[in-house]
Protein backbone atom coordinates (compact mmCIF):
# COMPACT_ATOMS: atom_id res chain seq x y z
CA UNK A 1 0.00 0.00 0.00
CA UNK A 2 1.39 3.38 -1.05
CA UNK A 3 0.64 5.94 1.66
CA UNK A 4 0.59 8.99 -0.63
CA UNK A 5 -1.60 7.30 -3.26
CA UNK A 6 -4.10 5.63 -0.94
CA UNK A 7 -7.34 7.21 0.25
CA UNK A 8 -9.07 5.74 3.29
CA UNK A 9 -12.82 5.74 2.64
CA UNK A 10 -13.80 4.76 6.19
CA UNK A 11 -14.78 8.34 7.08
CA UNK A 12 -17.21 8.59 4.13
CA UNK A 13 -19.73 6.36 5.88
CA UNK A 14 -19.55 8.30 9.14
CA UNK A 15 -22.36 9.81 11.20
CA UNK A 16 -22.58 12.91 9.00
CA UNK A 17 -23.05 10.94 5.79
CA UNK A 18 -25.53 8.50 7.36
CA UNK A 19 -27.62 11.39 8.65
CA UNK A 20 -27.60 13.03 5.21
CA UNK A 21 -28.80 9.82 3.54
CA UNK A 22 -31.51 9.34 6.16
CA UNK A 23 -32.88 12.82 5.52
CA UNK A 24 -32.62 12.50 1.73
CA UNK A 25 -34.90 9.46 1.78
CA UNK A 26 -37.68 11.55 3.33
CA UNK A 27 -37.63 14.54 0.98
CA UNK A 28 -39.13 14.23 -2.49
CA UNK A 29 -38.02 16.30 -5.45
CA UNK A 30 -41.38 18.08 -5.53
CA UNK A 31 -41.03 18.94 -1.84
CA UNK A 32 -37.60 20.49 -2.20
CA UNK A 33 -38.72 22.41 -5.30
CA UNK A 34 -41.65 23.84 -3.34
CA UNK A 35 -39.46 24.90 -0.43
CA UNK A 36 -36.41 26.25 -2.26
CA UNK A 37 -37.89 27.22 -5.61
CA UNK A 38 -35.51 25.10 -7.67
CA UNK A 39 -36.12 24.86 -11.41
CA UNK A 40 -35.22 22.40 -14.16
CA UNK A 41 -32.22 24.60 -14.94
CA UNK A 42 -30.59 24.05 -11.53
CA UNK A 43 -27.73 21.59 -11.12
CA UNK A 44 -28.29 18.35 -9.18
CA UNK A 45 -25.58 19.35 -6.73
CA UNK A 46 -27.66 22.36 -5.72
CA UNK A 47 -30.79 20.24 -5.35
CA UNK A 48 -28.98 17.66 -3.22
CA UNK A 49 -27.37 20.23 -0.93
CA UNK A 50 -30.18 20.94 1.61
CA UNK A 51 -29.93 17.56 3.44
CA UNK A 52 -26.30 18.37 4.19
CA UNK A 53 -27.49 21.24 6.40
CA UNK A 54 -29.64 19.11 8.71
CA UNK A 55 -28.66 17.64 12.06
CA UNK A 56 -30.36 16.19 15.13
CA UNK A 57 -30.24 19.25 17.38
CA UNK A 58 -33.22 20.05 19.58
CA UNK A 59 -32.36 23.62 20.50
CA UNK A 60 -32.92 27.28 19.71
CA UNK A 61 -30.81 28.20 16.70
CA UNK A 62 -30.34 31.83 15.61
CA UNK A 63 -30.54 32.29 11.85
CA UNK A 64 -31.24 34.81 9.14
CA UNK A 65 -34.46 34.78 7.12
CA UNK A 66 -32.52 33.41 4.12
CA UNK A 67 -31.92 30.20 6.09
CA UNK A 68 -35.60 29.67 6.88
CA UNK A 69 -36.21 27.16 4.03
CA UNK A 70 -33.67 24.76 5.55
CA UNK A 71 -35.49 24.79 8.86
CA UNK A 72 -38.85 24.37 7.16
CA UNK A 73 -37.52 21.24 5.51
CA UNK A 74 -36.00 20.03 8.79
CA UNK A 75 -39.31 20.46 10.62
CA UNK A 76 -41.04 18.54 7.82
CA UNK A 77 -38.56 15.65 7.98
CA UNK A 78 -38.00 15.37 11.75
CA UNK A 79 -41.23 13.51 12.71
CA UNK A 80 -40.71 11.08 9.81
CA UNK A 81 -37.43 9.83 11.23
CA UNK A 82 -38.47 9.85 14.89
CA UNK A 83 -37.07 13.24 15.90
CA UNK A 84 -38.73 16.29 17.40
CA UNK A 85 -39.15 19.41 15.32
CA UNK A 86 -36.39 21.94 16.10
CA UNK A 87 -37.25 25.42 17.33
CA UNK A 88 -35.39 28.46 16.07
CA UNK A 89 -34.99 32.20 16.40
CA UNK A 90 -35.13 34.28 13.23
CA UNK A 91 -32.89 37.32 13.52
CA UNK A 92 -33.05 40.73 11.89
CA UNK A 93 -30.80 41.53 8.94
CA UNK A 94 -27.51 43.01 10.11
CA UNK A 95 -26.50 45.74 7.62
CA UNK A 96 -23.05 46.53 6.32
CA UNK A 97 -21.35 49.72 7.45
CA UNK A 98 -21.80 51.18 3.97
CA UNK A 99 -25.61 51.10 4.15
CA UNK A 100 -28.71 48.92 3.95
CA UNK A 101 -28.25 48.19 0.25
CA UNK A 102 -24.66 47.05 0.69
CA UNK A 103 -23.27 43.77 1.94
CA UNK A 104 -20.32 42.83 4.10
CA UNK A 105 -17.46 41.56 1.94
CA UNK A 106 -14.20 40.07 3.16
CA UNK A 107 -12.47 41.83 0.26
CA UNK A 108 -13.65 45.20 1.63
CA UNK A 109 -12.47 45.58 5.25
CA UNK A 110 -14.43 48.84 5.58
CA UNK A 111 -17.77 47.10 5.07
CA UNK A 112 -17.80 45.53 8.54
CA UNK A 113 -16.40 45.68 12.06
CA UNK A 114 -14.18 42.67 12.83
CA UNK A 115 -13.45 41.24 16.27
CA UNK A 116 -9.77 41.61 15.37
CA UNK A 117 -10.08 45.36 14.71
CA UNK A 118 -8.11 47.70 16.94
CA UNK A 119 -9.70 50.68 18.65
CA UNK A 120 -8.15 52.90 15.98
CA UNK A 121 -9.60 50.70 13.20
CA UNK A 122 -13.08 50.96 14.70
CA UNK A 123 -12.84 54.73 15.08
CA UNK A 124 -11.67 55.12 11.49
CA UNK A 125 -14.38 52.89 10.03
CA UNK A 126 -17.22 54.53 11.94
CA UNK A 127 -16.09 58.10 11.26
CA UNK A 128 -15.16 57.66 7.59
CA UNK A 129 -17.19 54.78 6.16
CA UNK A 130 -20.45 54.34 8.09
CA UNK A 131 -23.52 55.46 6.16
CA UNK A 132 -25.37 58.19 8.04
CA UNK A 133 -28.96 59.37 7.95
CA UNK A 134 -27.98 62.83 9.15
CA UNK A 135 -28.43 65.93 7.00
CA UNK A 136 -25.64 67.40 4.85
CA UNK A 137 -25.20 70.52 6.97
CA UNK A 138 -25.62 71.30 10.65
CA UNK A 139 -28.29 73.92 9.92
CA UNK A 140 -30.50 71.58 7.89
CA UNK A 141 -29.90 68.81 10.42
CA UNK A 142 -31.13 71.03 13.25
CA UNK A 143 -34.28 71.71 11.21
CA UNK A 144 -35.11 68.30 9.74
CA UNK A 145 -33.27 65.87 11.99
CA UNK A 146 -31.84 62.50 10.97
CA UNK A 147 -33.51 59.78 8.93
CA UNK A 148 -33.34 56.85 11.33
CA UNK A 149 -34.63 54.40 8.72
CA UNK A 150 -31.32 54.49 6.85
CA UNK A 151 -28.91 55.53 9.59
CA UNK A 152 -26.39 52.74 10.25
CA UNK A 153 -25.03 54.06 13.60
CA UNK A 154 -28.55 53.96 15.03
CA UNK A 155 -29.11 50.45 13.69
CA UNK A 156 -25.83 49.22 15.19
CA UNK A 157 -26.63 50.82 18.53
CA UNK A 158 -29.96 48.99 18.36
CA UNK A 159 -28.01 45.73 18.33
CA UNK A 160 -25.16 46.50 20.70
CA UNK A 161 -26.26 49.20 23.17
CA UNK A 162 -27.74 47.31 26.10
CA UNK A 163 -29.32 50.33 27.80
CA UNK A 164 -32.74 50.62 26.13
CA UNK A 165 -33.49 53.94 27.84
CA UNK A 166 -30.30 55.48 26.48
CA UNK A 167 -31.00 54.10 23.02
CA UNK A 168 -34.48 55.60 22.99
CA UNK A 169 -33.10 58.95 24.18
CA UNK A 170 -30.51 58.96 21.36
CA UNK A 171 -33.14 58.05 18.79
CA UNK A 172 -35.45 60.90 19.84
CA UNK A 173 -32.72 63.53 20.09
CA UNK A 174 -31.11 62.50 16.81
CA UNK A 175 -34.40 62.36 14.90
CA UNK A 176 -35.31 65.82 16.22
CA UNK A 177 -31.98 67.31 15.17
CA UNK A 178 -30.89 68.08 18.72
CA UNK A 179 -28.12 65.46 18.52
CA UNK A 180 -25.59 65.54 15.69
CA UNK A 181 -24.22 62.67 13.62
CA UNK A 182 -20.78 63.05 15.17
CA UNK A 183 -22.21 62.58 18.66
CA UNK A 184 -24.05 59.40 17.66
CA UNK A 185 -20.95 58.02 15.96
CA UNK A 186 -18.87 58.81 19.05
CA UNK A 187 -21.21 56.75 21.22
CA UNK A 188 -21.16 53.89 18.70
CA UNK A 189 -17.35 53.89 18.70
CA UNK A 190 -17.37 53.59 22.49
CA UNK A 191 -19.83 50.70 22.44
CA UNK A 192 -18.08 48.76 19.66
CA UNK A 193 -14.61 49.30 21.12
CA UNK A 194 -15.68 47.96 24.51
CA UNK A 195 -17.43 45.00 22.88
CA UNK A 196 -14.43 44.01 20.75
CA UNK A 197 -12.02 44.44 23.65
CA UNK A 198 -14.20 42.22 25.85
CA UNK A 199 -14.20 39.57 23.13
CA UNK A 200 -10.42 39.87 22.76
CA UNK A 201 -9.90 39.24 26.48
CA UNK A 202 -12.25 36.25 26.44
CA UNK A 203 -10.56 34.79 23.36
CA UNK A 204 -7.12 35.13 24.93
CA UNK A 205 -8.31 32.99 27.84
CA UNK A 206 -9.27 30.07 25.56
CA UNK A 207 -6.87 27.12 25.75
CA UNK A 208 -6.30 24.20 23.37
CA UNK A 209 -7.87 21.92 25.96
CA UNK A 210 -11.07 24.01 25.95
CA UNK A 211 -11.24 23.86 22.14
CA UNK A 212 -10.81 20.08 22.18
CA UNK A 213 -13.53 19.71 24.82
CA UNK A 214 -16.07 21.71 22.80
CA UNK A 215 -15.26 20.17 19.42
CA UNK A 216 -15.18 16.52 20.49
CA UNK A 217 -18.07 14.58 18.96
CA UNK A 218 -20.41 13.44 21.72
CA UNK A 219 -24.07 12.92 22.52
CA UNK A 220 -25.71 14.88 25.33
Amino acid sequence: MHLEKTLNFDYVGGAFYRNMVKVSKCVTFNKVVGIFGFTAEDYIGKIGFPPVQLDYLRCLIPCGIDQDPYFRMTRYVAPRIGYQKPALIESLFFPALLGETGKMFSCDPNSAIYVTDSAKDIENKVNKHVFSGGQESMDTHRIYGANLEVDIPIKYLGFFLEDDAELEHIRKEYAAGRMLTGEVKKRLIEVLTELVERHRRARAAVTDEMVDAFTTSQYV
